[in-house]
């Protein structure tokens, strides 16, 4: 089922969305029990929409779960490629152009944002961009939620301290998580991102009680390469990970020693676990 969190992620998405696109009508949902639930809309006329079902492969949001792609209907009360399962609600709302972006995760379509205008019009990649941004980010924050949960599950919550593999676990996630972050764009989704790290970095703090107080401040990209290399990467590893040049991440890893007053990489990973800067 569809948690609150995921409700209120889809309704903040669709609410920023009809922000951004000239479309009027916004909404969205996503799928559970073989079937994308609309729980957000925005700027509807009406309430025809609301409770909308739709099911995998029927009308064009069906279509385009089935597809993978984005659909799109010009003029949807003629459109011939679509089945019409849904006409009560999309022409009850007088809908006549329709776009709709599947939500993919990993492979797999997870939901739709769908955009509506009242009168038909042409519809240019600079007009539908923003949709597929929305999309994209949905999937993102569902790829990281789902990997976190993944990985704490397996942390056995009985035991005062995480057994080894487990911690090590811990840190993979840590880095990984970085990474995304560092390569996404939208300041409101790596904030919520850097939160989840948070939530991880605390999980090893709790097992793993810090030994030495350090009154050091690590940017976060300096944290990102640390964080890489307590995992064994190499420079080039981390650069590559990162989307940064090699004489970069070896600059950031300096300044890192540097405040750490560590010599080698490695004691400075491990300076900074003992802050409790890094899991």
């Amino acid at each position: 089922m569809e948690s609150d969190t995921d409700t209120q992620l889809v309704s903040r998405a669709v609410t920023d969305l009809a922000r951004q696109t000239r479309f009027p009508v916004v909404f969205g949902g996503l799928e559970h029990d073989g079937a994308v639930h609309v729980s957000a809309i925005s700027g509807a006329r009406t309430r025809s929409i609301e409770g909308l079902v739709v099911h995998t492969g029927r009308g064009l949001g069906g279509a385009a779960m089935v597809e993978r792609r984005p659909r799109l209907a010009l003029d949807y009360r003629t459109a011939r490629t679509i089945t019409h399962d849904y006409d009560r609600a999309i022409l009850g709302e007088g809908i006549s152009t329709l776009l709709a972006v599947p939500i993919v995760v990993t492979g797999r379509p997870r939901g739709i944002v769908y955009c509506g205008s009242w009168s038909p019009g042409p519809v240019g990649d600079l007009v539908s961009r923003p949709a597929f941004r929305a999309a994209d980010m949905i999937a993102t924050e569902l790829r990281v939620r789902e990997e976190v949960d993944r990985r704490l599950s397996a942390l056995s919550p009985a035991e005062n301290a995480l057994p080894a593999a487990a911690q090590e676990d811990l840190r993979e996630s840590y880095a990984e998580l970085r990474s995304i972050a560092a390569a996404v764009a939208d300041a409101g989704l790596r904030s919520r991102i850097a939160a989840v790290e948070q939530r991880l970095a605390a999980i090893s703090r709790e097992n793993v009680a810090p030994v030495v107080a350090l009154e050091v401040s690590l940017s976060p990209r300096e944290l990102d390469v640390l964080a890489c290399c307590a995992l064994g990467a190499t420079n080039s590893e981390i650069a590559a990970s990162l989307s940064l040049k090699e004489g970069t991440v070896k600059s950031y890893l300096q300044a890192a020693m540097a405040k750490l007053d560590a010599s080698t990489r490695h004691a400075a990973v491990a300076k900074a676990r003992r802050a409790g800067l890094l899991p």
